[in-house]
């Protein structure tokens, strides 16, 4: 019994890195549709999806070929929970968007070892990338929503 175990946990998470690029493809293109202008840093936009659920998009650097956004979730309903927050690249050439950092947790490796001392997912990078995409499917999808520039 004790080898099946021990056989399992010796399996290392290969990660899919077509599926990763997919997904990092699509949010640079839904990042594009919600941004106007993305080559200027101090930019940033809001995006009221109702009166207490807003997201907020800061370029905080701007290069030929990159850009580094800061995307924030703001509840207005419940000051005691913690706005999420994440850091994005943005690859002009490549036409990639990757999530860098997300709630202060920076560096993704590309796997972990399962279970390791900060309880990161075996896919973690994926995670994150994923949870991008699926934030920007919400805001894409919102007919309220109001883009406005801060």
């Amino acid at each position: 019994m004790s080898g099946r175990l021990t056989e399992r946990q010796a399996k290392k998470y290969v990660p899919n890195v077509p599926g990763l690029h997919a997904i990092c493809d699509s949010n640079y293109a839904g990042l594009m549709r919600l941004l106007p202008d993305c080559d200027t840093e101090d930019l940033s936009y809001r995006f009221s999806v109702n009166d207490t659920l807003q997201f907020q998009i800061k370029i905080i650097e701007s290069s030929r070929y990159t850009s580094t956004l800061e995307v924030t979730q703001i509840n207005t309903l419940n000051n005691q929970i913690p706005n999420a927050q994440m850091q994005v690249r943005l690859y002009h050439d490549a036409k990639m968007a990757e999530v860098i950092s997300s709630q202060r947790i920076s560096a993704f490796k590309a796997s972990y070892a399962y279970p390791n001392r900060n309880m990161h997912q075996k896919n973690e990078k994926e995670m994150v990338n994923v949870f991008l995409a699926d934030w920007l499917k919400f805001c894409l999808l919102q007919q309220r929503t109001t883009v406005s520039r801060v």
